[in-house]
């Protein structure tokens, strides 16, 4: 488990290949908590963009807000791609961090190679 306060970039989305969303912060698990509880009225609140896909750690704040800004100008393919190099089931990481998983944010796993739903 790595420390609770770290700078770090991550991704979040709606759902397999639903909305994305590039962040940067220094505390994850918080920013993680403010995001599911919806704590600001914004982007992810208004799309549902709860399930964090990916995150990289760094050792200063500086590196992570220029990477962020880096993805940020990425298009989508590319975005996805990062995902699935390290997460290609698209499962929510934050269980990684001690949250729980909520059941609307649980993906059916589908055999048929349809993208999964929600439940």
């Amino acid at each position: 488990m790595r420390r609770s306060r770290e700078p770090a970039v991550y991704i979040l989305a709606s759902h397999r290949n639903g909305t994305l969303y590039t962040g940067v912060t220094s505390d994850l698990p918080g920013r993680l908590w403010k995001h599911r509880e919806e704590f600001h009225c914004g982007y992810t609140s208004k799309y549902g963009v709860k399930r964090l896909v990916w995150f990289e750690a760094h050792e200063m704040m500086e590196s992570a807000i220029v990477r962020e800004k880096r993805i940020k100008k990425w298009n989508r393919a590319w975005k996805v791609r990062l995902i699935e190099e390290s997460n290609a089931d698209w499962r929510a990481l934050r269980v990684d961090f001690g949250f729980e998983m909520q059941p609307s944010m649980r993906l059916k796993t589908l055999g048929d190679g349809l993208p999964p739903s929600r439940e």
